[in-house]
């Protein structure tokens, strides 16, 4: 390791630390050592000698399928304002679905995997619930199928919550599906930027929604995507309300690309979105320490990857183990990339095209990148998504970085301070809640 970019000097409450970006790993640094670069420089090549990359540029190869996700309506109920798909009307290419495309998909995805590979099947929109009819049939169909061939299947659905019925409740319990419902804030601020299509309040419906959960059964996770733009400020009263609602965990992402560009976050609103995203980590942190649950997915997830050691040259599975597939059965890279000629690989009946998949992961390898390769963060972010950054470049470097860094240190300190959280979160939890009732 000689370049800078492969290593990184950060602080926390307890001292010095040095990141080596390649395998994320990280060692404590003395407090008399100089910091000059090619101290650090020398120290990187002594822990970690020439010769032992993880990530050495190679592209990595198609591998196997394992998940794809089903636009199952390319159509919506609702109108938002940053929607990329044109307020949900898709470029007025709105169609839904049909049986034999979905089936057609479950079949591919099988076909295209591993023996014995635990597969994710992942519905979008729109609106997913637009189309429920085929949710209720594909459901099963893909368990059986998956299971005739030696493989499982799990669900994922990504919902506005407003059309829900009792027995749309009652399916997700039943095939355990993971959720993520939309929703950006209190009434007023969700109605604002998320209104439907033929008035009344989104927000009283969503409610309605989830409170179906309490009554006909909670899905296997339920989870809140919280999307940020220039008029979202208060992010840590936004999420404590958000939370209020009884979603198991809540996270942010901020608009890049909007057909409506006053959507948009412009580089000098990442400044306020920093100090929003580290009081609401640092809440997290502390509720940590407390061993009371503040499930603030942006920052749970962050502690998760460092503590694995992720590192990674792509942003995502895009192209790589995930396609998704179009509502007329075309696969492509991702599900914001539908109808992009650019980024489709083939089709559900003749398999997806693993030249031009191969082509991708070549193309878009994080050290191909600029200006990723000299970037310290790179194999934690893995360069952007594809849709933001092929439309608005990378305006948000500066941010990334600064939330890493935050999280590095939240996590050494974490890491001592309370070593059982990342052993057994529930375990960690649960010893707190029961010890309390204890008391009580």
């Amino acid at each position: 390791m000689t370049d800078a970019a492969d290593f990184h000097l950060f602080e926390s409450e307890l001292g010095r630390h040095l990141l080596l970006a390649d395998g994320s790993r990280l060692y404590d640094i003395p407090d008399d050592l100089p910091t000059d670069i090619e101290t650090l420089r020398a120290l990187a090549q002594d822990v970690s000698p020439l010769g032992s990359r993880r990530i050495d540029g190679t592209a990595l190869r198609p591998p196997p399928l394992q998940t794809l996700s089903l636009n199952v309506a390319q159509a919506c109920n609702m109108g938002c304002s940053y929607c990329y798909a044109g307020k949900g009307t898709f470029g007025g290419k709105s169609k839904l679905m049909l049986d034999d495309v979905a089936r057609a998909s479950v079949d591919r995805l099988i076909a295209e995997s591993r023996d014995g590979a635990d597969l994710v099947i992942g519905f979008m929109g729109g609106e997913p619930f637009v189309n429920r009819a085929l949710l209720r049939s594909i459901m099963p169909y893909a368990e059986q199928a998956a299971a005739a061939a030696g493989r499982t299947v799990r669900f994922s659905l990504t919902t506005n919550a407003t059309l829900l019925l009792p027995e749309d409740v009652e399916l997700l319990a039943r095939h355990r599906t993971q959720v993520a419902v939309s929703i950006d804030g209190p009434k007023s601020i969700n109605d604002a930027a998320r209104p439907m299509n033929g008035g009344g309040s989104s927000y009283d419906r969503l409610v309605r929604g989830l409170l179906l959960f309490e009554e006909h059964g909670r899905p296997y996770h339920l989870s809140a995507r919280i999307t940020v733009t220039p008029s979202t400020t208060n992010l840590p009263g936004i999420l404590d309300h958000v939370l209020s609602l009884g979603f198991d965990s809540a996270g942010f992402s901020p608009v890049l690309v909007s057909p409506d560009p006053s959507q948009a976050l412009d580089p000098g609103d990442f400044d306020w979105m920093l100090d929003g995203m580290v009081a609401c980590g640092e809440r997290a942190r502390q509720s940590i320490l407390d061993r009371q649950r503040y499930p603030f997915s942006n920052f749970e997830t962050a502690l998760q990857e460092i503590d694995r050691g992720s590192h990674r040259p792509y942003p995502c599975g895009a192209g790589a183990a995930y396609l998704s597939v179009s509502a007329d059965g075309g696969l492509y890279a991702c599900h914001r990339l539908v109808e992009d000629p650019k980024h489709r690989f083939g089709d559900v009946w003749a398999g997806s095209d693993v030249q031009a998949r191969a082509a991708h992961l070549q193309a878009r390898h994080v050290d191909r990148q600029e200006p990723c390769r000299s970037c310290w963060a790179r194999y934690l972010c893995g360069g952007g998504c594809y849709h933001e950054v092929d439309r608005r470049g990378r305006p948000a470097c500066d941010y990334i970085r600064g939330w890493l860094e935050f999280c590095l240190a939240s996590y050494v300190a974490l890491k001592e301070r309370a070593p059982g959280y990342f052993l057994d979160p529930d375990a960690y939890f649960g010893a707190a809640a029961a010890g309390a009732a204890q008391t009580a």
